[in-house]
């Protein structure tokens, strides 16, 4: 009897993938290509012109000061935890981390607003200034609330696979412990750091709900917060399309940020197994 292919077997997820993401990605390249049913790329040209264009220039300067900011702090952070002596505490990190990596939306703002808003608590204790919070650094620091335990989860394996060898080596050599780190360690790590930072920028670049709940649109012009104004506004009219063309300019940002990550991801593995 003839044994059946074995990628049969991946069919149903290839049919779900085919029914979840490939029908609203017709339905998009539809509807970013077409205006009144005629083809055109008017739609596109006006998702990189004027506000359009400064709300996509503002989501990369945001995502790219998040990733950037995060992955020197959640380095830092995921080193200490690795070189922690106390199981405990590497444990309780880790594990915050991979909460609060996933906190976000409408949650992470209110708490945000109620500490450092106008009226927080924070706020009304330190007496910081009525609208630190609602500005790029505020929005920024919000972020990072998500980005930097992001890092801690990237980088903590990365660093666990350092052997003690490598830096007993160097140090039989004569090497100082900045060579070590300079010759040795950085560039084994290197591909998780950038990996990481790519990571962090996709997840800031896509981010929508906890900058809608802040009214962070009003200060800090966001490619995410200008789709749904498109999409949902009683003002715009007509700017469904062009909605669609900017969903469309985010798809191939963030397909850049993936062949980056993939192939890093990749190459971090080979080398810490």
């Amino acid at each position: 009897m003839r044994r059946s292919p074995g990628w049969l077997g991946t069919l149903p997820l290839l049919a779900f993938y085919a029914f979840v993401f490939g029908i609203p990605l017709a339905a998009l390249l539809a509807g970013a290509f077409t205006s009144r049913g005629e083809p055109t790329l008017a739609n596109v040209r006006q998702s990189l012109e004027g506000g359009n264009l400064t709300a996509m220039a503002g989501s990369v300067q945001v995502s790219a000061v998040v990733a950037l900011s995060g992955a020197v702090l959640g380095t830092f952070l995921a080193y200490a935890v690795v070189t922690s002596r106390s199981t405990a505490l590497r444990n309780a990190v880790l594990t915050a981390s991979g909460v609060l990596a996933n906190f976000g939306g409408v949650p992470l703002a209110f708490f945000w607003v109620a500490t450092l808003g106008n009226s927080g608590v924070v706020s009304g204790l330190l007496g910081l200034p009525s609208g630190s919070l609602y500005s790029f650094w505020g929005l920024v620091i919000v972020y990072l609330y998500f980005s930097v335990p992001l890092m801690v989860l990237v980088m903590a394996p990365a660093l666990d696979g350092l052997r003690p060898q490598w830096r007993e080596a160097a140090a039989n050599n004569g090497a100082t412990a900045w060579h070590y780190w300079r010759y040795v360690a950085l560039p084994v790590l290197t591909p998780a750091l950038l990996g990481g930072v790519v990571l962090l920028f996709g997840s800031a670049f896509a981010a929508y709900a906890t900058a809608a709940a802040m009214g962070a649109g009003t200060v800090v012009p966001l490619v995410t917060l200008k789709i749904a104004n498109a999409l949902t506004s009683d003002v715009l009219i007509g700017q469904e399309n062009v909605a669609l063309a900017l969903s469309l300019d985010m798809i191939v940002i963030a397909g850049l940020v993936m062949l980056i990550y993939l192939p890093l991801q990749r190459r971090t593995t080979r080398w810490l197994q």
